[in-house]
């Protein structure tokens, strides 16, 4: 089965993350088939952009397996890679939609928080972690979302966050399920559709915050701030 779905309908496309067993952590190929479904996306500029996943989760974040037989620089680019899929997301020149349920973890709830219009289901679980192991990873984009107070409570105890605790923070913008999903989908193509695809463009850039570089250079800064995988091992190893 392939790791990733991509599908088109009226304009809208759909990446599915299919590596249910895993509850679609995010592993160097799924993250590779990410970045090659969204330069064949955005080719055909879609009207709005759609992330889901299959089975019970949505995401859990990097996928940790065998990451100590990596060497190091091969590790520290997978998360690269994340960044700069993340990034993608949040300066796509088209409308983006996370539909989350279940866990939304890690990389997992960056995926989110990337996406312009988030929707939750009220089984959905939100839990970033990474600077338990000091990873600079979508910090400033959670800080737009949330405020950075809560940016900074969140990071801090690395608490999980139900549906209506993330509703309440803005983290998510709306709570339903599969029904919802739909109606909302459709709304959203429909005031996509209001605008032709260069001014979509044009207004999602002036819009759009643009910290990508001071993003990348915080991330390569944390990587590589000390042994990245004895920081990793000793996260893992904590309960």
């Amino acid at each position: 089965m392939s790791e990733l779905e991509s599908s088109t309908s009226a304009g809208v496309v759909t990446l599915l993350l299919r590596r249910p067993d895993k509850a679609n952590a995010l592993c160097a190929s799924l993250v590779e088939d990410l970045h090659s479904a969204l330069d064949q996306a955005l080719r055909h500029e879609p009207g709005l952009l759609v992330v889901r996943g299959d089975g019970r989760n949505f995401c859990a974040g990097f996928d940790f397996t065998g990451f100590e037989d990596l060497p190091v620089a091969e590790l520290a680019w997978r998360f690269v890679r994340i960044e700069q899929l993340l990034q993608r997301l949040a300066h796509a020149p088209c409308a983006t939609l996370a539909l989350a349920h279940g866990g939304c973890f890690g990389a997992g709830a960056d995926l989110v928080v990337a996406c312009g219009t988030r929707l939750a289901t009220p089984d959905a679980r939100f839990r970033m972690p990474g600077w338990r192991f000091g990873l600079a990873l979508g910090t400033r984009r959670l800080a737009r979302c949330v405020g950075a107070a809560n940016a900074l409570h969140i990071l801090e105890t690395a608490a999980v966050l139900d549906a209506a605790a993330a509703r309440e923070l803005a983290l998510i913008h709306e709570i339903g399920g599969a029904d919802d999903w739909q109606a909302r989908i459709a709304s959203l193509r429909a005031t996509s559709c209001g605008l032709d695809a260069r001014s979509r463009a044009q207004l999602a850039q002036i819009l759009a915050v643009d910290t990508r570089a001071a993003d990348m250079a915080s991330l390569i800064e944390s990587l590589t701030a000390g042994d990245l995988q004895a920081r990793i091992r000793a996260f893992r190893a904590t309960p």
